[in-house]
């Protein structure tokens, strides 16, 4: 296994996310305990919808010397300042520990290759605990980088959602769909405990099915990109973390769009990954808020 790049790992950091009815006193309170404990603060952002009363939304990162051991004192009146009164949401999560990922694909390996290449340079503070695919094309790239390769056929469904689960449960923290062509049950959805994050070119909902970059070809599009968001049982309609395009003329061939929608597709995957990874995503019903 990879170790992850110490760069990218900050011990006795945390992140504090918060989120709830927006009221008066919200900053106070998470400042309030947090200066109770000694914790220094490094960053704080927050987003509140208009008008007053409504959403809020708020991560703060701070240093607290032997963080692990002060956690269940600080958790404890983070419960009692935002539970009484307040009723909020909130997570602490430990910025010293990496994320634990499974990388699902077919046989598209451009975002698989990309998200296994960073973790080696240390670019995504994670560690991928394993690849799973449905094809065995990329095996011997994937164990060139000493991570763990799984073939699991899809020809049974149920079969092969039983041995996913089998696999993941307990051991990763986020699952990534690199170009994974399958399309994950609800049950699976509910069972697999972790996060699920998707990557799909953007010209959903059209040109759906194969080919899509031919279908964008023959209909003069001037713009590709990609969709990075969260899995849900509505198929590619999960809340969006993060897209991007570029522009395309009519002098580009089939192939060179493939070729440029796969650059941004490793791109904004890369991104939405890294971002999960750091504690910065909320999601808010059928959107994220992104610090």
């Amino acid at each position: 296994m990879i170790p992850v790049h110490r760069s990218l790992l900050r011990p006795d950091h945390a992140s504090l996310v918060v989120q709830g009815r927006d009221q008066p006193g919200i900053v106070a309170a998470v400042t309030s305990v947090l200066a109770g404990h000694g914790a220094n603060i490094v960053a704080l952002d927050q987003h509140s919808e208009e008008p007053a009363g409504s959403a809020f939304f708020q991560r703060t990162v701070f240093h607290l010397a032997n963080y692990r051991a002060c956690y269940p004192a600080v958790a404890e009146d983070l419960r009692t300042a935002l539970g009484n009164g307040f009723d909020l949401r909130w997570r602490l999560t430990d910025l010293s520990v990496p994320k634990r990922v499974a990388i699902f694909a077919s046989k598209d390996d451009h975002c698989l290759l990309d998200l296994v290449w960073r973790q080696r340079r240390g670019e995504i503070p994670m560690t991928v605990s394993m690849v799973v695919s449905n094809h065995p094309d990329v095996a011997g790239d994937v164990r060139g980088f000493g991570i763990p390769f799984f073939y699991v056929p899809t020809q049974d469904k149920a079969a092969a959602e039983a041995e996913h689960l089998r696999l993941l449960q307990g051991n990763v923290d986020l699952v990534v769909l690199a170009r994974y062509m399958q399309i994950l049950s609800s049950p699976f959805l509910e069972a697999v405990g972790a996060p699920v994050i998707n990557i799909h070119h953007s010209f959903l909902p059209a040109f759906i099915g194969a080919a899509p970059y031919r279908k964008a070809k023959e209909r003069g599009v001037k713009l590709i990109g990609a969709t990075a968001h969260y899995v849900t049982e509505d198929l590619d309609e999960g809340p969006i973390i993060e897209q991007d395009v570029v522009r395309v003329s009519h002098r580009d061939t089939a192939e060179e769009l493939a070729r440029r929608g796969a650059d941004v597709e490793r791109q904004v995957l890369a991104r939405a990954v890294l971002w999960h990874c750091q504690d910065r995503v909320i999601r808010h019903h059928r959107q994220t808020i992104v610090f």
